[in-house]
Parts: structure tokens; C-alpha cells; sequence
């Protein structure tokens, strides 16, 4: 077998068999392949595409690159929740000792912050002295002692997808709905866990602008989990404006407290009824929706959730007294006000602009070796559909450098679009996923 031949037969828009993918990935990895020849292949497979049968069998060959968690010594069912990126979003921090204080078992393991959007480890390390490199059997101990536990990926876990990603970050085959939802779902199934609850967003703050890709991305990564037996749904979700009211690793913890105290933005508690309800109805806790999206609702009101993010904190290293004293998280030097030029309703944000908003002020990375603050970001006072006046405070920066902050000022005016008539606030969520498709909701 050649790659050389592999790479002509998929040019000419054959189908591969299982046998020919496996070879190409483990050759690759072994480094018996030159990234020329795999880039090559990939620039076949974005323009050829793949069929599902074959991006069911890339998926598993990335799977088995690499070490898989067995998660079978933790009791009950194992749930994951993931989402394919955006802005302020920090939905797992919230969702997660929610779901994990009802008694399911959550084994999460996260990423980090790339370009505009950010990510989970980020956060959590604004948190003095938390952990996110936990060892396996760590990372599999405290999820059966105390129902969770967010850690990053061990370096052998899907090596083929790293390898791949970054070709495909400088060959300009990122943006394939096969190559995506392989990558994605790769580190998913090696994860081990039972159930994959998927946040596929979509708008101006997502990877996918527009619904009908989100939609096309999220079937095709249930049908791959359900195919090689993870239970596995997928929420299309709103990013056309950034999730919750803050940007910002410290400040986004903040807002997660906030959220746990029952203070959080309406948005964000609904986003994780949402997802948190499914989760439990696949664990098996609850019978319908209904009943497990009353129970989650009870975990905020009598502080499980609470309890259990500072059960989290405590057990991964961290400064649990930041739940009781948010002062104790990094904290910029200088805020900034921005204030509306006229009248009128938000009518548009363009999410992924404050998105770099935020990075350049060093919330972010450009590139992945960059370092990042934890204290700085960006706060939204106003969002889609809400009145503003002229003079209004619209936005505030949470900075180091004074001219730094006055530069991305006038970047973040010109991501607000006001206009003078009245605007209904947009949905969070349109739909769900399953084998059966899509549904709106």
C-alpha cells in the first residue's frame, strides 16, 4: 500500500476503505508519511470530501493513534458535555457541578483558548493554585469520589489529531465538515465516557457562521458517536452575541460564582437548564426533561452547585475562599468605560470582533505560545435588543496597559450596530440533533 496511491484515489473522488484509512493515519503518526504527501490527501478530502462510513472509519484510526481512559472502574454512567467554541463561554464551570450534584458522573477533559475563543483550563487556572494536569488515575479517582473532575488531555491522547490539525492549520483545510467532526470526536470517544452531550453554536462569535453548516456538523458528529456506541446528541446554539456578560478568564470565573449563587445572567442559566437536562435524562436521573430541569434548578436554589464547584476547587489545588471572596482572583490594573455614540437598540454585535477585542488586550492567544492574563477582559453592560441612550455605558475594559485599552476601545465601538427601531432579543437555542435529525426547538 502507497500513500501515493491513496491520495490519487481520493482525488479522483473514490471512496476509501477502512484498511486504506487506518493505513494512512498509523503511517502518518509513525512518521513513515511526510506531511507534503498528508497535506496532500487533506486538500483531496476538502475538495472530494468524505462519506460518512469513511469519516466514521478516519475518526476511530485518530482513536486508536494513541492511549484511550477507561473510565469502566467509575460507577454508573459517564457523561461529557462539549462545545465547539465561542465567546465568554463557560457553560462547563456552571453546567458541570450542577449535573455532577445530582449524582452523575461528569469526566471532562479540556482545552485551551485559541484566537477568539476561549478556553476551559484558561479559566480555571485564574483560580490561584488550580490544577488542570491532573494523571489519569487522579482524573478517574476524584470523578467516582466526588462525581467530577476538568482536566487537560494527556499528550498521547489522539496523537493523529494533533499532528493533523496543525497540517491542516497551515494548509487551509480546516474549515471541512469531515476533517471538523473527526477532530472533535476523536478526543470524545478516547475520553471514554458513556454520553456526549454536543453545544454546536453557530453566528458571528462560532466557528460556523451559519445554521445550516452548524446543523450539517452536528449530524454528522451524532451519527459518528452513535455509531461506535456513545449515546450522543447535539444543541444547536446561539453565538451571535457572547455568552453571559463577561470575557475573561478571572472575570468569566467570577460570573460562574455569580451563576452558582443564583445571580447569573439569564442566558447562561438557560443554556445549561438546557444542556444539564439531557444530560441528566441520558444518566438516567431523571424520567423527562421537565423533572431533570427541576432538579437542576433546585441544585442553584440550595447550593449543591455551589458546593460542589468548591469541592472541584479544593480537590484540584485550588483557593476554594474564592467562592466566598471573589477578591482573591487576579485583577486588572485599569477599567475602562465605553459609552454609546446615539440612541436606540443593539441590533448587532460582532461577537467574534470582541472576541480579539479581548485577546489582544492578553485575555487570548494569537498563537498557541502565547501567555495569556487571567485578570483581563472585557464586561458587556448592553446586548441585543436591550435600549441604550446616548452616553450610555455600553461596554467596560478590564486592562494592564492604558494605551492598550484606549486602542481596543474604539475596536469594540465598532463591533455594537444601533439602530432606532426595536429589535426582539434573539433565541439561545434552535434546535436539537439527533439520529433523527434535526428539530427545531
Amino acid at each position: 500500500m502507497r500513500a501515493y496511491d491513496l491520495i490519487l484515489k481520493k482525488r479522483e473522488g473514490e471512496e476509501l476503505a477502512q484498511e486504506e484509512i487506518n493505513y494512512l493515519i498509523s503511517e502518518y503518526v509513525k512518521g513513515n508519511i511526510p506531511d507534503y504527501q498528508m497535506a496532500a490527501f487533506l486538500m483531496a478530502v476538502y475538495f472530494k470530501k468524505m462519506t460518512l462510513r469513511e469519516t466514521i472509519d478516519f475518526t476511530m484510526a485518530m482513536v486508536n493513534s494513541g492511549d484511550k481512559i477507561d473510565l469502566s472502574n467509575i460507577t454508573g454512567i459517564k457523561v461529557d458535555k462539549h462545545s465547539t467554541g465561542g465567546v465568554g463561554d463557560k457553560t462547563s464551570l456552571v453546567l458541570g457541578p450542577m449535573v455532577a450534584s445530582c449524582g452523575v458522573k461528569v469526566a471532562k477533559m479540556s482545552g485551551r483558548g485559541l484566537g477568539h475563543t476561549g478556553g476551559t483550563l484558561d479559566k480555571l487556572e485564574a483560580i490561584p493554585g488550580f490544577r488542570v494536569d491532573l494523571k489519569i488515575q487522579e482524573f478517574i479517582e476524584q470523578v467516582e469520589n466526588i462525581n467530577i473532575a476538568i482536566t487537560g488531555q494527556t499528550t498521547n491522547l489522539v496523537p493523529a489529531d494533533k499532528k493533523l490539525y496543525s497540517l491542516r492549520d497551515v494548509t487551509a483545510t480546516v474549515d471541512n465538515t469531515s476533517l471538523i467532526a473527526s477532530s472533535i470526536m476523536s478526543k470524545k470517544i478516547a475520553g471514554g465516557s458513556d454520553v456526549i452531550i454536543l453545544d454546536v453554536k453557530t453566528g458571528s462569535g462560532a466557528f460556523l457562521k451559519d445554521l445550516d453548516g452548524s446543523i450539517e456538523l452536528a449530524k454528522m458528529m451524532v451519527d459518528i458517536g452513535n455509531s461506535v456506541g456513545k449515546q450522543t446528541i447535539a444543541l444547536i446554539t446561539n453565538m451571535d452575541q457572547p455568552l453571559g456578560r463577561y470575557i475573561g478568564n478571572a472575570l468569566e470565573i467570577k460570573e460562574v460564582i455569580h451563576c452558582l449563587k443564583g445571580r447569573g445572567p439569564s442566558d447562561l442559566i438557560e443554556l445549561c437548564l438546557y444542556l444539564g437536562s439531557y444530560m441528566l435524562f441520558f444518566a438516567k436521573k431523571a424520567d423527562g426533561l421537565e423533572e431533570a430541569k427541576q432538579m437542576l434548578k433546585k441544585t442553584i436554589s440550595n447550593k449543591t452547585a455551589l458546593q460542589k464547584f468548591k469541592q472541584l476547587i479544593e480537590f484540584q489545588g485550588g483557593k476554594p475562599e474564592v467562592i466566598e471572596n471573589i477578591n482573591l482572583l487576579p485583577k486588572a490594573s485599569f477599567v475602562e468605560t465605553v459609552k454609546s455614540k446615539q440612541s436606540g437598540y443593539i441590533h448587532y454585535l460582532n461577537t467574534e470582533k470582541i472576541g480579539i477585542c479581548a485577546m489582544k488586550l492578553g485575555a487570548g492567544r494569537e498563537k498557541k505560545e502565547d501567555n495569556i492574563d487571567p485578570s483581563v477582559g472585557i464586561e458587556l453592560i448592553k446586548k441585543i435588543g436591550d435600549p441604550v441612550k446616548k452616553g450610555e455605558t455600553i461596554a467596560r475594559i478590564y486592562g494592564r496597559q492604558p494605551e492598550n485599552i484606549r486602542q481596543i476601545k474604539n475596536e469594540l465601538l465598532t463591533s455594537f450596530i444601533i439602530k432606532n427601531e426595536f429589535i426582539d432579543k434573539p433565541p439561545l437555542v434552535y434546535g436539537i440533533v439527533t439520529q433523527d435529525g434535526f428539530k427545531s426547538i
